[in-house]
């Protein structure tokens, strides 16, 4: 599962997740992209799970690009805890995911194909998403 090598801190805030993607917004490197068209924190098993299901379809038959890191790390505790003794420990990572971000790329496969593969990985996602074409 994709998570950062290392970290300049353990843990963060939760932060604001507001506005739409400024960067990543655009195809870069192959034909077709999923186009995230919510805001959400993205695993990192739903995007694992996702590029398993886009890879699969495929048959090796395309290049596929992954184009969100899940470089938060997400703290939590026990339900039956009781109240302080600090922040928990890390849980997971996710990638926060903003509307207008391309989460994956695709080439060297034809549209109908590649469009099948985005209908799977959708459903392995939290967000709502579209296919787009370069």
């Amino acid at each position: 599962m994709l998570q950062p090598k290392r970290e300049k801190f353990t843990k963060n805030f939760r932060g604001r997740r507001r506005g739409t993607a400024l960067r990543g917004s655009s195809i870069s490197f192959g034909d077709f992209g999923l186009k995230a068209m919510e805001v959400a924190w993205v695993s990192a098993a739903q995007i694992e799970a996702a590029r398993k299901a886009i890879s699969h379809h495929l048959k090796r038959g395309g290049k596929v690009w992954i184009r969100i890191f899940p470089d938060k790390p997400i703290s939590g505790r026990a339900a039956g805890k009781r109240m302080g003794g600090g922040k928990g420990d890390v849980e997971k990572h996710v990638a926060v995911v903003k509307p207008g971000r391309i989460l994956f790329e695709v080439a060297g496969a034809s549209k109908e194909i590649v469009k099948e593969a985005f209908l799977r990985a959708a459903a392995k996602l939290p967000i709502a998403t579209k296919m787009v074409e370069k």
